[in-house]
């Protein structure tokens, strides 16, 4: 497929729509909370219903991770998984867009003592983030605790690419592209916390085979390799939104142990155990809508 060329003019007509979506996500940023909720379930209610592709790849990877769940408690967690994401991006908009200070009374952070306890080594942190729903909004509650970088794939679009970086760079201390390692590397030597997700499929070039959910999945080898190079410790983070749909856990947990190793496989399935640990606890909220197992081992066939 051919790769989609943008104009140079950032007012050609080709970005007005990107910067009307702009425009809405700093508008509902704003809006009364159960607004902002009833608004983003809405917009997940009816991705669930037009976007047959996205609905197919979520049950496909339901499927796979929960093959205990029937076919009624899988349907139900397709659509709370659309609802969970469609909220995601209200919350996106709210972290992007708005001060952060006023959620503040709305965060349970835990395990704080984890991540001052890896800062005192003076050697930098690598923080393993995850894909959920609330990753961004994630990203602006933490940055009320503690200052971090964050490793990002940049958007094709350059209007929306910069309104995002931009708005991350408010978020965290820099936004490093995915594929500049030695950015990472200086970043976390200079004694930074850097925040990183490993937790998509990258490609069979970047990854080993590991289990995920018991599945085979093509996992990245970059998390230990950036702290083979560094010798950061490496510091799991989980964070959600709680049940009551108002307020947000943060939490840390004590950083790997003897990692990583000389076993590449032992570390991506030690990775794996922790995202897999943080998915259970909800796992409507997580972003089932990516196809994880896309790259297959030899001689398997895609699962989609």
């Amino acid at each position: 497929m051919a790769k989609k060329v943008y104009p140079a003019n950032h007012a050609h007509p080709r970005y007005w729509g990107t910067w009307f979506a702009i425009a809405l996500m700093k508008a509902s940023a704003f809006l009364p909370w159960r607004l902002k909720l009833a608004v983003g379930r809405g917009i997940g209610l009816l991705s669930w219903r037009l976007a047959k592709r996205r609905r197919h790849i979520t049950d496909t990877n339901l499927a796979l991770c929960f093959p205990e769940w029937d076919s009624d408690k899988r349907a139900e967690m397709v659509k709370r998984t659309f609802v969970a994401n469609g909220i995601g991006i209200l919350e996106t908009a709210t972290g992007w867009c708005r001060n952060p200070e006023h959620l503040r009374q709305r965060i349970a952070f835990r395990g704080i003592e984890h991540m001052e306890r890896a800062r005192a080594q003076g050697k930098g942190v690598l923080v393993i983030g995850i894909h959920f729903s609330t990753l961004d909004l994630g990203g602006a509650l933490h940055s009320l605790f503690f200052p971090a970088d964050v490793v990002y794939r940049p958007h094709d679009n350059p209007v929306f690419e910069n309104f995002m970086t931009r708005a991350r760079r408010d978020i965290f201390g820099a936004a490093i592209d995915r594929h500049d390692l030695r950015g990472v590397v200086r970043r976390i030597k200079s004694g930074h916390v850097v925040w990183y997700s490993p937790d998509q499929d990258f490609g069979r070039d970047a990854s080993v085979f590991a289990p995920f959910f018991g599945v085979e999945a093509a996992t990245l080898k970059l998390t230990a390799k950036i702290a083979r190079m560094t010798g950061a410790p490496v510091m799991p983070f989980m964070f959600h939104r709680n049940p009551d749909d108002r307020t947000y856990t943060l939490e840390y947990l004590p950083a790997f142990e003897n990692f990583p190793s000389d076993d590449e496989v032992a570390d991506a399935t030690l990775v794996n155990a922790f995202i897999e640990q943080a998915i259970r606890r909800h796992p409507e909220q997580y972003l089932w809508l990516h196809r994880r197992f896309k790259t297959r081992p030899p001689g398997e066939p895609s699962v989609y």
